[in-house]
């Protein structure tokens, strides 16, 4: 492991809005009150990298509560540090196995979930992988109120169709969908929001994929 990697992983630990593994758990079922203490909603970006997006949703919307979930300390702390500096406080960032989700949120417990420019996993051997997989839309479906809402943004055409059939096939409500976003009607400061990842995509001219639905 690089000096870089080191001393990030020790910063981390002082951080007041990163919770690694375990330390997360005690939340479950009460993140508003308990960690944010408020009764705001709850919003999670999955496979948060860099956390771009959470931080920017975060700044957007005040009134919510944003999560931002990686495995990657390295990754997460780029974003939690620039959170603390620029004393956003409605935001957390939380070091998981995104598998393992249901042992962090109670059922019912997020309004809304995104998901950013994740691994594709476009070997058919790595399905189940995929963070669109019947497995963990499974638990999305738990831990989502309702009416809650789930964001897919790629680069990706093979996942982004994948998607879609997973959405036709389980009979889940499409809101949105669209194969380039920023030539369609729907992108909107929310949507224009652009990771560091996304920006190296739009510089090769990449379309960009979208899609809204819930359970």
């Amino acid at each position: 492991m690089g000096k870089d990697k080191i001393r990030r992983f020790a910063e981390i630990e002082t951080f007041s809005n990163v919770l690694q593994l375990d330390a997360g758990k005690p939340f479950k079922g009460n993140w508003a009150t308990g960690f944010f203490k408020n009764n705001n909603p709850v919003v999670l970006e999955l496979a948060c990298g860099k956390g771009e997006y959470t931080v920017n949703l975060a700044q957007m919307f005040p009134d919510k509560n944003f999560i931002g979930i990686d495995y990657k300390g390295n990754r997460i702390w780029r974003g939690a540090k620039t959170a603390l500096e620029e004393g956003v406080n409605n935001v957390a960032f939380l070091r998981m196995q995104i598998e393992n989700l249901v042992d962090y949120f109670g059922g019912g417990e997020v309004d809304e979930i995104w998901i950013t420019f994740p691994d594709p996993q476009p070997q058919l051997s790595r399905e189940k992988k995929r963070l669109t997989s019947s497995r963990f839309l499974d638990m999305y479906r738990i831990v989502l109120k309702t009416d809650g809402c789930m964001n897919l943004k790629t680069d990706n055409d093979g996942l982004h169709a994948y998607t879609a059939d997973k959405i036709a096939e389980l009979n889940l409500k499409l809101f949105i969908k669209t194969e380039n976003l920023y030539h369609s009607e729907h992108a909107d400061e929310v949507l224009s929001i652009k990771t560091y990842y996304e920006k190296k995509y739009l510089q090769h001219n990449k379309n960009i994929n979208y899609l809204k639905f819930s359970f």
